[in-house]
């Protein structure tokens, strides 16, 4: 509007819109340092419930309906996707009450407090924008909103700015946008009258039906297949003992398939669940009660929260979990911390589907690569990076891969195997065998390998409180902890990976967002719900699917694993089995770069629980169309 000339500090007072709530300036340029001095400080919260990022349009639209009707709408990626939503939750009653979109230009207008929506592109170029409707005639609109020129509203009035309004002969309500260069999808009103509403299309469920597939027998099956003159590729084979995917030599021609709706799913679960781990993680270091329930070391906790407020954008690598079947979609957890698998699906897949002649579809994980590269360029590793691993063979593949990635982002790397040739020097810097100072560094090794180093002398030295630093002697060789611990070192992934990867967590997400359609029921202790549904035991610092115990409605364990950690606190998580396919239990998968998604792979096992030994296969993004009439042919 063209009387407006000042911007506005962040968190200065814009206005106030009908019911009294308040707009604040989301300037984040002008934000004091003393007032927001760590990101946490970043987040909204009223009466306990998370309402957004201070004070972006999605906090106030969300704090808005709060405080004037009690319900609130689920937590979304991105604001335009909003408009895919078609339920609310009552906070008091926690149930759900109906959402209708309306298109722009819908014969059903829009009213005081429905929801505007903007998609994505121009002026809101990733984000989409989201205000509140304040008044409606047949001419113009008013809205209420955050983030958009952090300007003060007008004096005397309860919005922010007005748009001009066409209302056609036949009833048709359409809005201008203020911006040639973005577009309103609509508005929501929370009505159970959908006339002239967006039709809900009801997917078909057998698009999220996995299907076993085979490629054509090969002539000469033996042919190799992969480049051993590439590293990586020559320790996947040492390590496959040949060019194979499946280590099953029945399998070499096995593949599987989904639809691109199911695809799209993936993909918008994966957004959005790294957004509610991402607010679980928060929840979590902002109560320490909860936090004591993760049985971390008490002297490791103040390092978590730095890395918290200072590298919440570094993540490069991790990986969900999910059980997708007709019946639903439903994450069982988050590896956040030295994720497996990015080798099988970038690369590997793609290759195998090359020599096998399998056009079927799109390769599951072919962006995965250079989605790894973007992550890495944006990071904030500009030096040489180390790469530690083990001697595991599958470590020394997956490490040679992800220095490719590090080289296709221009950024030097080093190969170090072990931690024996390490040394302190006298500043008490660690240094590689070449006397080259280590300051950043990717690892294959888990985070909980470290603490298990340190657990016993910190608990034996109640003096260390949360101020942990390594001890450290010139000329000797330092322990796996003291480099991850290190002060002037950066570790990917960072510590505060630690909370997202923690089975703990799960019990947390489902209280913060109870009956999320994603989510599985989990509490820490085991409740009736979960033995009436069925339920599985699960140790809260876990790898590869070890001592994980499933129980049915009868309470009788249908599968169970042993492993080293059976001295872990547990959770429980509602029963949810993956689907048998061509028998096969299939667990589907999906990566994220830098907290996006990346691509997708597959595990599967003859036990209903996938472990280290579960065999990668290779996973088609087939045409919905094509995949319906496959299954006409079969039916």
């Amino acid at each position: 509007m063209s009387h407006r000339t000042t911007s506005s500090v962040f968190g200065t007072l814009l206005g106030y819109a009908p019911g009294g709530v308040a707009a604040y300036s989301c300037d984040y340029e002008s934000a004091s340092d003393a007032q927001y001095p760590k990101r946490s400080a970043f987040r909204s919260y009223l009466d306990g419930i998370y309402m957004g990022y201070k004070w972006q349009c999605v906090e106030f639209a969300r704090r808005w309906i709060y405080l004037n009707h009690g319900y609130i709408f689920d937590d979304i990626s991105m604001a335009y996707d909003i408009f895919q939503l078609r339920s609310v939750r009552d906070v008091v009653t926690n149930s759900r009450l109906p959402l209708q979109a309306f298109a722009n230009g819908s014969k059903s207008p829009p009213q005081p407090g429905s929801l505007l929506i903007w998609d994505q592109g121009g002026e809101f170029s990733e984000t989409g924008h989201v205000a509140i409707v304040t008044e409606v005639f047949a001419d113009k609109l008013r809205v209420a909103e955050q983030n958009l020129d952090h300007e003060i509203w007008p004096e005397g009035c309860n919005y922010s700015r007005e748009l001009p309004a066409t209302t056609t002969q036949e009833g048709e309500y359409w809005l201008q946008c203020s911006f040639n260069d973005a577009t309103i999808l609509g508005w929501m009103t929370q009505t159970d009258n959908s006339l002239y509403a967006q039709p809900t299309i009801a997917t078909d469920k057998q698009l999220f039906a996995l299907r076993s597939r085979y490629a054509k027998a090969q002539v000469d099956p033996q042919k190799s297949w992969l480049n051993v003159a590439n590293e990586d590729e020559a320790a996947y084979v040492k390590a496959m003992h040949g060019d194979k995917l499946s280590a099953v030599s029945a399998d070499q021609y096995r593949y599987y398939t989904l639809s691109e709706t199911a695809q799209l799913t993936l993909q918008r679960a994966t957004n959005e669940l790294h957004g509610l781990f991402m607010h679980a993680t928060d929840y979590v270091l902002e109560n320490p009660a909860l936090l004591d329930k993760f049985n971390l070391p008490r002297a490791i906790l103040g390092k978590i929260r730095q890395s918290w407020d200072n590298r919440l954008n570094q993540l490069i690598t991790s990986r969900f979990d999910f059980s997708m079947t007709p019946q639903g979609l439903k994450v069982y957890e988050y590896n956040c911390d030295s994720a497996s698998c990015y080798m099988e699906s970038a690369k590997i897949q793609g290759k195998w589907a090359h020599h096998y002649g399998v056009h079927e579809g799109q390769d599951s994980g072919k962006d995965l690569f250079n989605n790894l590269v973007n992550a890495w360029r944006k990071s904030q590793a500009k030096g040489l990076v180390h790469i530690l691993h083990d001697c595991d063979p599958e470590e020394i593949y997956h490490a040679l891969f992800i220095q490719q990635t590090l080289k296709s982002a221009g950024i030097a790397s080093k190969m170090v195997s072990g931690i024996s040739s390490l040394k302190w020097d006298p500043q008490g810097n660690i240094l590689d065998v070449q006397g080259e100072s280590i300051h950043w560094v990717w690892k294959t090794w888990s985070w909980e390998t470290a603490l298990d180093q340190i657990r016993s002398e910190c608990e034996a030295d109640q003096a260390l409180g949360e101020h942990y630093e390594p001890a450290w002697e010139r000329g000797q060789t330092p322990r796996l902890a003291d480099i991850l611990l290190h002060k002037n070192i950066m570790i990917f992934e960072p510590l505060w990976t630690l909370i997202p990867s923690n089975k703990a967590i799960l019990p947390v997400l489902w209280s913060l967002f109870p009956n999320h359609p994603l989510l599985l029921q989990a509490d820490f202790e085991l409740n009736a719900d979960l033995q009436a549904s069925g339920y599985v035991t699960k140790p809260i610092v876990g790898r590869c699917g070890a001592n994980i115990q499933l129980v049915d409605q009868d309470q009788d364990i249908i599968e169970a694993t042993g492993g080293g950690f059976a001295a872990q606190e547990q959770i429980y998580q509602a029963l949810f089995p993956l689907p048998l396919v061509d028998g096969y239990y299939v667990q589907v998968c999906t990566f994220t770069a830098a907290g996006k998604y990346a691509g997708s792979c597959l595990r599967v096992d003859a036990s209903m629980i996938i472990s280290k030994e579960s065999d990668c296969m290779a996973l088609r993004f087939v045409n919905d169309e094509a995949l319906l009439s496959q299954q006409a042919v079969i039916n």
